[in-house]
């Protein structure tokens, strides 16, 4: 409310003052300047002090209140932008899909980019579904064509401008497809889904000097097709290209200091960049640039060594990279992942520093990290039965925390912790607000988080507000959260549905 304050006041729609009643602040001034009434000069004193405090005291302290609350509000802001952003980088990754990206638009037509499962562009294609064109019938031919070609298993479709009615046309599709599709065509179209993503920062992306580097056959427009379609592979590793800023899921953002901003921003994306881990031999420069102690020099330099001398080895083998030291390799170690290489434990989170300790782990054990992962934990629980954490860490001569992550590795070597969440919705139909009646039980995702709700994507054109008095006390959603809602009303006029939280 703060922030919003100010705006308004800037663009001159409001004129703000602080009101501080007058027997307050008269009754303050007099316990401290209080003249003697036998003084000649009493009345001129108490008329100065008068003078004094309603032309410099007063709006000194007015100022002091509003930087305070401005402060404050920045600060809250900020922190919401950062808890927004740590969720959608923190979204699951859908893997192993051929997936079609659809950036949706009217005039210009739907930009179409389909992308195997490693990311890598296979075809692009451009259709005109919407007005004024109106192709509805050889778009979807294309749409048809290119799913039978590449074994789409997958759509993703931006939620800008044209957004639901490119919904509504691949629901079309798939709805008339599978049945008209001939058997040698050997593709389940009837089990293809398609789901929305956020295309915020696509087009930031499209025309950043990093895109040209990726894409460089591509036009503009067709690289946010792309961006789109593997934000569904890999969100974190596609939107860590984008200024965080970008990304769009702050409020206020440009009102707030932006030093400050930038900093917390930054700082939420290396959280969760470490968090997670990368895989050193398919990185991005950008992703890599995020890695504790590497930089965006350092990140260049190993794409580079990758790209002349073939992937790494193992970790010890990124230590041949140019400027690459012991304190930035001990840094940035147990983040970096080597998923086929001839160590093992390089696949992990466990530092090599302590890779002795987990040997003797596994040792101990009877068991090696290829070992199933049923027989695995049955070997640690029987270890920890004969020897207690506690004992076995100094018998090891490490701490608990440390032994203790290391046993959580061995479990689940290289787990992401991102597939934890819920995966993201799938859907081969569309509603519309005349299919939503009050009391309809649906699944959505948490699109935006604010101080008064959260905005959540029900599947229509329009977002629901689940209101902040509708969730259960010390409830708090996250972008990108799955849950189910209910509806509580719909104004179609306004364009506005209000929901009820069930359940997350």
């Amino acid at each position: 409310q703060i922030l919003a304050i100010n705006r308004g006041e800037e663009e001159k729609i409001l004129r703000v003052k602080v009101t501080l009643p007058e027997r307050d602040w008269r009754e303050a001034v007099s316990t401290v300047f209080r003249p003697d009434p036998r003084s000649p000069l009493a009345e001129h004193l108490s008329l100065a002090i008068e003078d004094a405090a309603e032309r410099l005291l007063l709006p000194a302290i007015e100022r002091d209140v509003r930087r305070a609350l401005t402060e404050q509000a920045e600060n809250h802001a900020i922190k919401v932008f950062g808890e927004n952003l740590r969720n959608l980088l923190s979204q699951p990754p859908l893997g192993g899909h051929t997936i079609l990206g659809i950036d949706p638009g009217f005039r210009t037509g739907c930009k179409i980019a389909v992308v195997d499962s490693t990311g890598k562009v296979v075809n692009t294609a451009t259709i005109y579904p919407h007005e004024p064109q109106r192709e509805r019938d050889r778009a979807i031919k294309i749409l048809a064509a290119l799913c039978i070609q590449h074994k789409v298993t997958l759509i993703a479709i931006g939620n800008g401008t044209a957004s639901r009615e490119t919904e509504q046309l691949v629901a079309d599709f798939l709805s008339k497809n599978p049945a008209s599709q001939p058997k040698s065509a050997n593709l389940p179209l009837a089990d293809l889904r398609y789901l929305i993503v956020s295309e915020a920062g696509a087009s930031v992306y499209s025309a950043s000097p990093l895109a040209r580097a990726e894409l460089p056959d591509l036009d503009v427009s067709m690289r946010g097709a792309v961006s789109i379609a593997r934000r569904v592979l890999d969100p974190l590793a596609e939107l860590v290209k984008i200024d965080p800023k970008a990304i769009g899921v702050g409020l206020y953002q440009h009102d707030v200091d932006q030093k400050e901003l930038n900093s917390a921003l930054d700082g939420v994306v290396e959280t969760v960049v470490n968090r997670v881990g990368v895989d050193i031999n398919t990185a991005s420069p950008a992703l890599l640039t995020h890695v504790a102690g590497i930089g965006p020099k350092l990140s260049e330099k190993i794409v580079a060594h990758r790209n002349e001398k073939g992937p790494f080895p193992t970790r010890k083998a990124i230590q041949k990279v140019s400027g690459l030291g012991p304190k930035a390799f001990e840094q940035a170690a147990g983040f970096l992942r080597i998923t086929t290489g001839a160590e093992p434990l390089d696949a992990s989170a466990i530092h090599p520093e302590s890779y002795p300790i987990a040997r003797e782990v596994l040792r101990r054990a009877g068991i090696t990290l290829l070992t199933p992962a049923k027989e695995r934990q049955v070997a640690l629980d029987r270890l920890l039965a004969h020897t207690p954490v506690e004992k076995l860490a100094a018998e090891l001569g490490t701490g608990l925390p440390t032994l203790k992550d290391i046993l959580e590795q061995i479990l689940r070597p290289g787990r992401d912790p991102r597939q934890d969440a819920p995966p993201p919705i799938l859907r081969s139909d569309v509603l519309s607000a005349d299919d939503l009646v009050t009391g309809m039980k649906l699944k959505g995702t948490v699109r935006n988080v604010v101080d008064f709700g959260a905005f959540v994507d029900i599947g229509v054109k329009q977002d629901g507000l689940v209101h902040q008095s509708k969730l259960p006390q010390g409830t708090k959603l996250r972008v990108g959260q799955v849950i189910e809602v209910e509806i509580l009303s719909v104004d179609k006029d306004r364009g506005r549905i209000s929901l009820g939280y069930i359940k997350g």
